[in-house]
């Protein structure tokens, strides 16, 4: 059990979007100057990091949610519209920057895949948020992995195991269904090619 909390832990939602980006620095844009690397990471672990986690414990005190871990799809509704429109403009702020546009491609995707599982709340079908992260981390790779011809062979590979014991983490706690991990990993790399599709 510790073990499974552990890599749900290590691997959670707010924590992915900074891995990715310092992923992009290490294996694609090693070129980017290295004080430009620090001020996109530290603007992605702010608004993907501190400011979800400041706004899941101000909505605990505030009585909005039961546990931050937002185990249902009525506690999951507001942080949720908050990050599709966090990533929203994190990808419109980044996309600026020449040197690491491609970046914009991970959080739009992000966001995309976000307001997807919002509309699957409709219908009862709460996506893990853990899965989904992954789901576009692995599909924003494979589309630089294609597009620029970079050998990330060995870093997808990593991140498919890592996929799988994410998934098997979550299944284990009983935070989710087979069905409900599977649409979030899918929906995740679906939403980066259709975000690259467009851009």
């Amino acid at each position: 059990m510790r073990f499974h909390r552990f890599i749900s832990t290590i691997l959670h939602p707010t924590v992915l979007p900074t891995l990715g980006v310092f992923l992009f620095f290490i294996f694609v844009s090693k070129a980017i100057e290295r004080r430009l690397q620090f001020i996109i990471l530290g603007l992605v672990f702010i608004f993907t990091y501190i400011i979800p986690v400041l706004l899941l414990i101000l909505f605990k005190v505030l009585g909005f949610i039961k546990s931050v871990q937002v185990f249902t799809i009525r506690e999951r509704r507001i942080p949720i519209l908050i990050m599709i429109t966090i990533l929203y403009y994190l990808g419109n702020t980044i996309i600026q920057i020449p040197e690491a546009r491609n970046l914009g491609i991970l959080f739009y995707g992000t966001s995309l895949s976000l307001a997807v599982i919002y509309l699957l709340f409709s219908i009862q079908l709460k996506s893990s948020l853990h899965l989904v992260s992954m789901g576009n981390m692995i599909g924003f790779f494979l589309i630089l992995a294609n597009v620029y011809s970079l050998p990330l062979l060995p870093l997808l590979i990593v991140l498919v195991l890592l996929s799988g014991i994410l998934a098997s983490s979550r299944l284990h706690l009983k935070a989710h269904t087979p069905k409900e991990v599977l649409v979030g990993f899918f929906l995740g790399i679906v939403s980066q090619f259709i975000v690259f599709s467009i851009l």
